[in-house]
């Protein structure tokens, strides 16, 4: 089995990799978003916290109250996940359960006090680690960065 960063193991110090695969914007998104994710991952954890919490907090702070399933869509977790990552936040008392007045079948999830401050923990982590990620952008081209994925993430979300 090939592993897929083979190329880039460094060779007295410096990258191999050719220019054709330099100069691919596809594998250079792709390579970024697997170390991005890592930094992502290994920071949040030691908050004792992972990537789908934070969707859940910040998607619940800006919208307020949801179902599961609006959750999930508004995060973009699979409903058959979302359970898993409720619970552990309901444990945590980060976010409550509800019955729907609505509709007493389902329930509604709603951010705690608790769930507010460690959400703004959370901000404050995740601004460091994309500090570290971002470091070689002086603060403009950060914004344009951004600026530019998510026109691109808003143009294939739209075309797909």
């Amino acid at each position: 089995m090939i592993r897929a960063e083979a190329a880039d193991v460094p060779d007295d110090g410096a990258l191999k990799t050719p220019d054709r695969l330099r100069r691919r914007a596809s594998r250079l998104l792709s390579q970024l978003t697997t170390r991005s994710d890592r930094l992502i991952t290994e920071g949040l954890a030691q908050v004792n916290a992972r990537k789908w919490h934070y969707a859940v907090l910040a998607s619940l702070q800006e919208y307020g109250p949801g179902s599961q399933a609006e959750l999930s869509r508004r995060s973009g977790i699979y409903r058959s996940d979302m359970v898993g990552v409720l619970n552990e936040l309901v444990e945590r008392d980060l976010v409550e359960r509800a019955p729907d007045p609505g509709d007493r079948r389902r329930n509604i999830i709603v951010i705690s006090t608790q769930g507010r401050r460690h959400l703004r923990l959370l901000d404050k982590v995740l601004d460091d680690l994309h500090d570290e990620l971002l470091a070689p952008l002086c603060p403009a081209e950060r914004d344009q960065f951004v600026q530019l994925l998510t026109r691109l993430l808003d143009h294939h979300t739209q075309t797909s």
